[in-house]
């Protein structure tokens, strides 16, 4: 193979500045690198990379015309397939996906799928370029989306372009799910997720807010109206600890953390009434993406310091390798083989410490990943402010108010592999049927479901 350029190098903000407020840390390639990227793409003949896309994104294509300056129509190639490329770009993890089919992957040095995802959709939006509407015949159907996450935006955007009626019901004031409650803005801000939004409403797409399915109206109600019900309620549910002291003041689920910061805007009192508490010695349990988010977030609320309390090592965390480079840049410390076991107050119920069991690694469990083992040894870690960033599971109101919905132990929702519930005309995807999962692999999911839903629904 001939020597490669070395892939382009992803400009951010630095830390000394970017810790200060929350704007965007990585930052948009200029025309120059993405042409100068994107001309490095070998343009198999057996696109590998298109295969690690949930989507299907034509990769290749893209690339080859951002490689000759043709943006616009790189642009209308990901939106052929993606409704939301300026929010995938951004979060997506491309380097476990896309980025790890590439052919240059072997070298170390894999296309930087997701920049130039992120330039091509930027570029769009600063250049004012429209999405090209489709012209579909109506079909006379309609289709009701429970929750507007990711799986949804998907399902409601390949429905809409079909001709079906799209109605969206959503639990919140705004749409977006997960990328507005749980993602924040430095890393995806809210203006590029109401841009992406109206792309919906373009289509056709309408929205009603503060309807909670399950128990505002129940899911026999939206059959009797609708020709198919998507369900795509995610997974928000937090997990908690259950340990001694949970209940302590200052002790917040990352969900609740998160929301109050990221959807009610509590990085921006008093001009938004939302006061959260974040004291100046900030312990985050767990170490996936949303574990480093909080705690990156509580640095800029201003924590003097912030941990990151881990039962494994660095070797197994579960973040993204970027994410968690930013944080340790950012001044983040982490302490690893360590397991809370109790919490203590003070007299006025506020968190004081927390007790850690040493843990060591064992044989893999079912993840794959050494198995975290007690030692019987306990170490007291003070702090002032706890976010438990555990995980999450399955939304569980739908399928509790839903008779005839299977459902796994683990509470997610059970489909057939085309998304197909054990309820007649009612679909699901996302994290709501396999779990935690990547904003893409949710829309993985609402690309399988939509497909169905258009194929029973041409039968009637």
């Amino acid at each position: 193979m001939a020597k490669v350029k070395p892939r382009v190098k992803i400009p951010k903000r630095p830390p000394e500045e970017r810790i200060k407020d929350f704007n965007e840390v990585a930052l948009t390639l200029s025309e120059e690198q993405a042409i100068s990227e994107a001309s490095r793409c070998l343009q198999c003949k057996n696109p590998t990379c298109v295969k690690g896309c949930p989507v299907g994104i034509e990769i290749p294509k893209f690339i080859k015309y951002v490689k000759e300056g043709e943006f616009e129509k790189a642009y209308r190639v990901l939106k052929e397939k993606c409704p939301i490329p300026a929010i995938t770009g951004r979060v997506c993890p491309q380097e476990k996906q896309c980025e790890k089919g590439c052919v240059l992957a072997k070298l170390g040095q894999p296309i930087a799928i997701g920049a130039l995802e992120r330039f091509v959709a930027d570029w769009a939006r600063e250049h004012g370029i429209e999405e090209e509407l489709p012209e579909a015949k109506p079909t006379g159907k309609k289709v009701a989306v429970v929750g507007s996450g990711p799986a949804s935006i998907v399902v409601a955007a390949d429905l809409a372009k079909l001709g079906y009626e799209v109605n969206v019901f959503e639990a919140l004031h705004i749409p977006g799910g997960v990328l507005v409650y749980g993602i924040p803005e430095y890393r995806l801000p809210k203006y590029i997720v109401r841009g992406e939004i109206d792309y919906l409403r373009k289509l056709g797409v309408s929205f009603d807010f503060g309807i909670l399915v399950g128990r505002t109206i129940a899911m026999s109600e939206l059959l009797e109206d609708y020709d198919a019900v998507f369900v795509g309620t995610g997974a928000g549910h937090p997990r908690l600890l259950r340990v001694p002291g949970e209940n302590y003041n200052y002790i917040y689920t990352a969900n609740e953390f998160l929301v109050r910061i990221n959807l009610m805007r509590a990085f921006m009192f008093p001009e938004y009434d939302t006061p959260v508490h974040v004291g100046e010695r900030v312990a985050v349990i767990g170490a996936g993406n949303t574990a480093m988010d909080a705690a990156r977030t509580a640095l800029r609320m201003g924590a003097k310091e912030v941990y990151i309390l881990y039962r494994r090592t660095e070797a197994e965390m579960p973040a993204r390798r970027e994410e968690i480079e930013n944080a340790k840049e950012e001044g983040i410390k982490f302490v690893f083989l360590v397991q809370p076991v109790e919490f203590f107050g003070d007299k006025n119920g506020n968190v004081t410490a927390v007790k850690l069991m040493k843990m060591k690694l064992g044989p893999p469990d079912q993840s794959g990943r050494p198995r975290p083992i007690p030692t019987g040894e306990t170490v007291t870690f003070e702090a002032d402010t706890i976010i438990n960033a555990i995980g999450f599971v399955p939304n569980p109101i739908v399928p509790r108010t839903t008779p005839g919905l299977k459902v796994d132990k683990r509470g997610r929702i059970i489909v057939d592999e085309e998304g197909r519930t054990s309820l007649g005309r009612v679909y699901a995807g996302g994290d709501i049927v396999i779990g935690e999962g990547t904003v893409i692999e949710a829309m993985g999911w609402g690309r399988i479901a939509s497909k169905a839903i258009h194929k029973d629904l041409s039968k009637l």
